[in-house]
């Protein structure tokens, strides 16, 4: 299983491209970890943040909402899918989501 593609290295290639300016090619890289592995939480966090600075508003608030439904119990999930959707100018998803991050941690 040597040729499987390391997603994690990939990742990790996508954030050191992101470093360098070159947005489109970081984004191009975590859409091919998709494709390998399309529950890898840490691509789906990092299109979120990445399509929402290209404008891509739609298709970042649903990474963001993917990584909720990945990570449902981990309250940066929502507090990320607060900040996306703020950005994106729908403030009161933003608000029902940082309400969930807060619920998820008062249960903790």
């Amino acid at each position: 299983m040597s040729d499987t593609p390391d997603v994690n290295r990939m990742y990790d290639d996508a954030v050191a491209l992101k470093d360098q300016g070159d947005l489109d090619g970081a984004v191009a890289k975590l859409r091919a970890v998709l494709q390998i592995d399309a529950n890898h939480t840490l691509s789906h966090s990092a299109l979120a943040v990445y399509l929402q600075k290209q404008g891509q508003l739609e298709e970042a608030i649903a990474h963001a909402q993917r990584v909720t439904e990945l990570e449902p119990n981990d309250p940066f999930s929502f507090t990320q899918l607060s900040v996306i959707c703020q950005r994106c100018g729908r403030i009161q998803e933003a608000e029902d989501a940082m309400a969930r991050a807060r619920e998820i941690q008062m249960a903790q």
